[in-house]
Order: structure tokens, then sequence, then C-alpha cells
């Protein structure tokens, strides 16, 4: 079956907001694929032979998996984007032409598709030419289904984890053998490119390679945050957890719920949904599922667990854990460290495992222990002035509070006395807004933490909103308001001693002040 959906448009009932029980209403999804359909390699477009995309804002995570998987599916790649980045070089010398800045005469007469994300506004001057010359505009979760069509489709989507768990499925699958496709919004160094069609070179027609195990299955990352993910029909679906978040887009939880319990309903007929039983939303995900006789498994700490966690012992260099599955006992050993990532990994297994179940699941477990996480995932930037420094990408209340339960103890196990200092860059004023007291709760558990200005994204400012928002529902001076980045380094520097723990927290551009503080760590150091 493709793993393309029929039709963009929301379909089935839907349910009430996370982790409701209650009974299932009929509020429409919310997703920017309507009105368009997906189209898949045997439509696109109906009236030519696709030999050639453009993607706009080509250098973006997601939007160079697209370009990438283009490519090694043979067809020509353009694009464009505002700035340079570190995804274009990659992508000119695998020889996508690539344009900086946004220019009308970068369509070639022989572009065929053209490639958007939610990032891009209607009113670019790219979008504005394809549309006065007939080009499809399709967004890129439809051009990941129509490129990954034919494929079993392993699917992860949730409110946060999904990257991981998504490389992790990956490593799994490669561990028992197999060599499928994927797809990521996010580096993982361990993968060598955020996305494609096999790690190994594709077989000659005929040859014997073409039976390599796992060759028909794709794993990609589902994104929930523009109800884009509606476009793809998985044969499993893992949903990492269902909670309150991108309601900029969706509105309320009621309609971010809905989009999630319509993907369940594209399941394929065969298909089977696996949910975090520790996590109330994606539970009752699969609570109401299993009632339409969709199959579901779980995963977690809870007692009814499908996939259980029956010792976990974690450290600074990784984590063992001890299973009972519906395969019998598993050991399992991560090269990453946090419980988090434990339920990431078994949410990779679990599906991975319902999508392949020819594969053996303590081969597939084995595949975890060489994954070393994703780009901005407790990525160690480096220790300075005995200060160690790490990069996250943690922008939800959540997250936020994982990772600094996931330092305090790896600073406890160190017994050097370190505390866990955190640096945080809020995204996007709607967020803050929203989850502003959820983000005092999680930066209250770091010894110290500051707040950056909030990185707008892709929203206009808001006056309203700045980092006191967060700082003022916080009792006490733990947590200290900034009003410009320029200050990040400094009280850093001056508040920081060697064998703690400091934490560069947010998906904006925060990643840019990371070598700033850590050169002042150094020169704090060598004056003590």
């Amino acid at each position: 079956m493709s793993s393309a959906a029929p039709s963009a448009g929301p379909v089935g009932p839907t349910s009430d907001g996370p982790g409701s029980d209650g009974p299932a209403s009929r509020v429409a999804p919310r997703t920017i694929l309507r009105p368009g359909d997906v189209i898949n390699q045997a439509q696109w477009p109906t009236d030519r032979t696709v030999t050639s995309v453009h993607v706009i804002r080509i250098g973006g995570a997601g939007m160079s998996a697209v370009a990438r998987l283009a490519l090694e599916a043979g067809l020509a790649v353009s694009g464009s984007d505002s700035q340079d980045g570190q995804f274009i070089g990659p992508l000119r010398e695998a020889g996508a032409v690539i344009g900086i800045g946004f220019d009308p005469s970068l369509l070639s007469d022989q572009v065929d598709v053209v490639v958007v994300s939610t990032a891009v506004r209607a009113d670019n001057p790219e979008v504005l030419e394809a549309r006065r010359r007939g080009i499809p505009v399709i967004h890129r979760a439809a051009a990941l289904a129509g490129l990954l069509a034919g494929r079993e489709l392993v699917a992860v989507a949730g409110t946060h984890g999904k990257t991981s768990t998504t490389g992790m499925a990956v490593m799994a699958l490669r561990g028992a053998g197999a060599d499928p496709a994927w797809a990521l919004g996010a580096a993982v160094p361990d993968l060598g490119r955020n996305a494609g069609f096999a790690a190994l070179p594709a077989p000659m027609p005929g040859g014997a390679a073409a039976a390599r195990p796992g060759r028909g299955i794709a794993v990609v990352e589902a994104d929930e945050s523009d109800g884009s993910f509606l476009a793809f029909t998985p044969r499993s679906l893992v949903v990492t957890n269902l909670e309150a978040d991108h309601l900029d887009f969706h509105g309320d939880p009621v309609t971010l719920t809905a989009a999630f319990d319509t993907l369940t309903g594209q399941l394929e007929t065969d298909g089977t949904l696996v949910v975090c039983a520790d996590d109330p939303g994606a539970r009752a995900l699969g609570e109401r599922a299993a009632r339409t006789g969709t199959a579901v498994i779980s995963y977690g700490a809870a007692a009814d667990a499908s996939w259980r966690i029956t010792a976990e012992r974690s450290g600074a260099s990784g984590t063992e854990v001890e299973l009972d599955t519906p395969h019998g006992p598993l050991r399992l050993e991560l090269a990453v460290a946090g419980h988090h990532n434990v339920l990431n990994a078994l949410g990779a297994l679990a599906a991975v495992t319902a999508a392949a179940p020819d594969l053996d699941p303590a081969a597939l477990a084995a595949g975890l222990a060489s994954f070393t996480g994703a780009s901005r995932r407790f990525d160690v930037a480096g220790i300075s002035g005995g200060v160690t420094v790490v990069d996250d990408y943690a922008h939800h209340p959540r997250e936020v509070a994982a990772t600094i339960e996931a330092s305090r103890a790896i600073v406890e196990a160190q017994q050097r006395g370190g505390r866990v200092l955190v640096v945080f860059q809020p995204h996007l004023f709607s967020r803050t807004r929203a989850f502003a007291a959820d983000f005092a709760a999680a930066l209250s558990g770091a010894d110290r933490a500051w707040v950056m200005p909030v990185y707008a994204a892709r929203e206009d400012p808001d006056p309203s909103i700045d980092a006191t928002t967060i700082t003022d529902l916080v009792a006490g001076t733990v947590v200290a308001a900034l009003t410009a980045a320029e200050q990040v380094a400094p009280q850093v520097a001056a508040a920081a001693r060697p064998g703690d723990l400091l934490l560069m927290l947010g998906a904006g551009d925060v990643v840019e002040t990371t070598p700033l503080v850590m050169a002042a760590l150094e020169a704090s150091g060598e004056e003590s």
C-alpha cells in the first residue's frame, strides 16, 4: 500500500483534548495540506513526467531532507534560501543548484514541482512565479509522501521526542541487517545525513543486493506542528506523547488531538499504533483507537505496557535497560542518558518490530547501542573553565524539565558538587504566552537559570511577551530575565564554577551564543 494518503483533507471522527477519555467529538483537524491533495510518485504532476523539483528554504533541516531524497531519486533539484547553512554545501556537492535570496529567475523552465514549508509565505516571489506559470506548489510532507510512495512506512509523531525516536528506529533496523529509507527534521550524525533511500548503495537492476532486507521500509519524522503529517498513511505509527503545543496553528488542544486521531485513522488496514503508556495523551489516543478495532501496542514503565521497563540504570555514559516484551525478556544498552531517551528507544523498537515482524528483536535492540543522539539533542559542546557545556533543542516545558532532570542525574553521579545551570531561549511568542507557568516550573528545577529574549521564528513581534513573562512567575532569584543575547556570556561566566553542567536550551539561534559563553568561561577559569 502506498505511503501517500489518498487525500490531504481531514476525515473521520476526532476526540476531546489530550488525555481525554470522553466521547469523540466532530472537531475537524487543521492541516496546512488542505485544500491540496498529496501528490505521489505515480501522480505528480498528472500532465507531465517529473524530472525537476525546486525547494524553497532548502537550507532548513526538513526541507533539505526532501531535496536529498529527490536527488537520490534521480531528479534534478534546485532551491533557494535566505542565507547559507550547514545543509546547503552537501546538497550542492550532490548536484543541487541553490541560490541565496528569493528570486523568480531561480525557477528554471524545467521545474515541474515547487516544494514549500509552513515557513514559506504565500507572497514569496518564487511561489508567486510558480503560481503564474501553473507549476504545482506542494508542502514538504506531501513531497516526502510522494517520494517514499510504495514503501512500508514507520511514522514517528508526538509533541516531542520525534527526531531521536526516528533516528533510533533507523539504527535499530540497520542493526538487524535492514537498509531502510529515512527522513528527519534534524541532523543525526550516526546516519550520515538527514535523509536517504538507503545507507548502502542502490543495487544494480536484477542484482543480488536487491533482496537486501528492509529496502521496502521507510522511517519518517511526522510533524504535527502544522497538521502536515496527515500526508502519510503509515504501516506503523508511534506517538511518543500528546500534549498541548503548536497552539499558534491548531488553536486549542482539542483541535490538536483531532489531528492525531485523524492520522491514526489513516493507518494501513493491518497497521499498528504504538503509544507511550506513561503519557496520558498518548495512552488516551491508544484507548480510543483500540475501541475502533485498531491494533495498539504500548510501551513504558506502566504495569500494563506491552513493552515494559523492568530495570533501568542510567549514568553519564549511557543507560542499561531490562525489558519485558511480547517477544520475551530483552536487554537494551544505550549510549545516551535520560529516562526520556529510554522511552524513545522503546517506542522505536516497538514500532519497527510491528512494521517488520520477521526481524529479530534482539538484533533490533543491539542496533540502538551505537546511537549517540540527534544534533542539538544533549550535544556536549565541550568543557570550558571546568564547566561542561551542553546544547539542546528543548523548547517545550516538558522537554526542558526532562533535560534538567537528566542533567541532575549526571552531576550527582559525578560527585563533584556540580550544579545544573540553564540558559533558555523561548521559542515563539504564542508558545511563551501559553506555557509561561510551565516554563517557570521547569526552569525552577535548575540551580541557576537565565531566560533570553523570545525567538520569534515565523511570528511577528509581540511587545507584550518577553523573558519576564516567564521569570515573573518564579519565586526568588533562581531564574533571571535577560534583555539581550550579549548578556548571556558575562552573567554565566560570573556565576559558574568548575564541576557545573551548563545547558544551552532552545529551538532558535541560542546555539550561536554557545561559543561566546564557552570563551567567557575559559577566560574566567584562567583568571581564577
